[in-house]
């Protein structure tokens, strides 16, 4: 008898990933036979994002084109849009199944229990439900793992429906988080990618703190490399920055939204730092760390952004020269403070401020990356091969390539770094 085939296509963000991923290892573990997104399945799991209008309309799109391509297939939809606004999922044609983040651990067990394509079940969709915590890693990249170690936020930004959509800020003991690490390290992976909603905010469920966990991942053997996903400036506090310039383990490598370099549109999105506050924060970190990578979030089109405040925000950056920018236009979320506010940003005037800021961002990453320019240092190299090369990244992550070498994959090696191509990926002569 032939295996039921199962699809997994998931939007957003890495926690998404790695929860997709240990959903996926779920259903092998049950006889299915994963296939690719593209290929013809019995089941599609669709793990949506509903950080943006534009995520919830990608979603809707997928569930279509998955439906006219294979309409017997069993559907079945979870994540935060479906957390959000499980009806309008429900009633796109081909759904069969909207499940809740609360009880994502329980798709399995759900589509499985369904007899074929019927009326659409919709299951515990209630957000004052959400207080289960689903632990999940991502597999099937034999270099790096994104490891689930918080979930939900209790920050309540003005613009932002994720507290909404994945509860209160929680957690898993960190006696179980280093066994989840110890299992990954013994499948092989060298670097664990740290995720969550507001990561840095660990330990609310276990009295338990960020940098507790940091210390006890930091003894896990067979895991050279650690980076943290994301973390909020007021979170990053000096004993954290001091850990991570000591450890050899802990990347030089930090993600810090920031999302206006204004002050009074910082206070009107309820964001808990100020300017200088985050300014501060990172040069707190490069006082620590000679070469580190910082990235920084923004999002541009705030109601009320004037143009003298954006350009106190392009300058802010300018001034602090981040190595790289993710840059968002302003998304309006129903039931979010921001939707009241006044001074609505025209869509044709924040697309030419996130061009601005992306010319910005390529300039930015430009230097950094070139500043390395024939230094010394390590790479781990990743299974990928393009062109007849292999491509890595460095502690301080700058992405590197050289010619592929199936003995180089997953290993760490030390390279002297060369030219610079238009994607700003650095030449890698391995040493030795």
């Amino acid at each position: 008898m032939q295996s039921r085939r199962v699809s997994f296509h998931t939007l957003g963000c890495k926690l998404n990933f790695s929860e997709s991923s240990t959903l996926a290892r779920q259903f092998e573990q049950g006889g299915f036979v994963r296939v690719a997104p593209t290929a013809e399945a019995d089941i599609c799991v669709v793990n949506s994002c509903s950080v943006t209008e534009h995520a919830d309309k990608k979603c809707r799109n997928l569930i279509r084109r998955l439906h006219r391509r294979n309409p017997q297939a069993i559907i079945a939809v979870t994540g935060c849009y479906a957390q959000l606004k499980p009806q309008e999922i429900a009633a796109i044609e081909g759904v069969d199944l909207v499940l809740s983040n609360n009880d994502k651990g329980e798709l399995f067990r759900r589509v499985t229990a369904l007899a074929g394509k019927g009326r659409t079940q919709v299951y515990s969709c209630d957000t004052d439900e959400l207080t289960s915590f689903f632990a999940a890693f991502s597999g099937g990249d034999r270099t790096r793992t994104f490891l689930k170690v918080q979930d939900g936020c209790d920050y309540c930004c003005a613009y932002c429906t994720i507290h909404y959509a994945r509860g209160a800020s929680r957690n898993q003991p960190i006696a179980e988080i280093v066994e989840e690490a110890r299992r990954i390290a013994a499948a092989g992976q060298k670097e664990i990618v740290l995720t969550g909603v507001n990561t840095g905010d660990f330990g609310r469920t276990t009295g338990e703190t960020f940098l507790d966990l940091l210390r006890a991942l930091e003894g896990v053997e067979g895991i050279e490399r650690y980076r943290i996903s994301s973390i909020e400036p007021n979170l990053l506090t000096d004993s954290i920055v001091a850990f991570c310039a000591a450890s050899p383990k802990f990347m030089p490598h930090f993600h810090v939204p920031l999302q206006s370099g204004s002050d009074r549109i910082l206070g009107l999105m309820r964001r808990r730092y100020t300017t200088a506050r985050f300014a501060e924060r990172i040069e707190a970190v490069r006082c620590a760390m000679s070469d580190v990578f910082i990235g920084i979030d923004v999002i541009v089109g705030f109601p009320g952004e004037t143009e003298a405040e954006f350009r106190e925000t392009y300058d802010f950056l300018e001034r602090l020269r981040p190595s790289f920018l993710h840059i968002f236009p302003f998304s309006e979320r129903p039931g979010t403070p921001a939707v009241d506010l006044p001074g609505k940003v025209q869509a044709s005037v924040a697309t030419r401020r996130v061009a601005e800021l992306e010319t910005l961002c390529a300039r930015l990453h430009a230097d950094y990356c070139s500043a390395a320019i024939g230094r010394e240092d390590t790479v781990l190299f990743e299974s990928t091969r393009r062109d007849g090369l292999m491509f890595g990244f460095t502690g301080s992550y700058r992405r590197v390539k050289a010619p592929y070498d199936a003995a180089r994959v997953n290993t760490i090696c030390r390279v002297r770094l060369g030219a610079m191509d238009e994607a700003h990926d650095l030449a890698g002569e391995i040493l030795g």
